[in-house]
């Protein structure tokens, strides 16, 4: 499969969202829990808003989107420059095992040194074995244990 990785255009959020819903499943973001449209709406709309510091990046083989990489950018209090966060990450069920992911992973790192930005990271679930693999290949796993609370 010969695929590129391109950032977002507007014109791509029909074949984006299928790929955005099956994100969102697979972190139970499904049914009754599922985000509201309206969220989803804003999200496509600040990645093409100049002012709103999130990306996006699309997989694209032959016309179809076959995944999908956010990250924005963030001041930390443990270094002086700004920290990359890579948010989400999809490849299309029917297109995994193709290098997709680690592709979309080596775009969202030029697009963090292309802006000065001197490291990247993000979280999966622990049974997210399949992506776990990929990402020891090509990133060192910190020992982090995120909590969260709703207020």
């Amino acid at each position: 499969m010969a695929f590129v990785v391109r950032p977002s255009e507007p014109r791509d959020f029909a074949q984006w969202l299928p790929l955005w819903d099956g994100y969102n499943a697979f972190y139970g973001r499904t049914g009754r829990t599922a985000l509201p449209r309206t969220v989803t709406e804003e999200t496509w709309r600040r990645f093409h808003d100049p002012a709103a510091p999130v990306y996006a990046l699309v997989a694209e083989n032959d016309g179809h989107l076959t995944g999908m990489a956010h990250y924005l950018y963030h001041l930390s209090t443990s270094a002086s420059d700004r920290t990359c966060y890579m948010q989400d990450l999809f490849t299309a069920e029917a297109a995994r095992g193709q290098g997709i992911g680690r592709a979309l992973i080596e775009a969202v790192y030029a697009a963090a040194k292309a802006e000065g930005v001197t490291r990247v990271y993000w979280h999966t679930h622990e049974t997210n074995a399949s992506a776990r693999r990929v990402y020891d290949a090509v990133a060192e796993r910190s020992g982090f244990i995120v909590y969260r609370r709703k207020i």
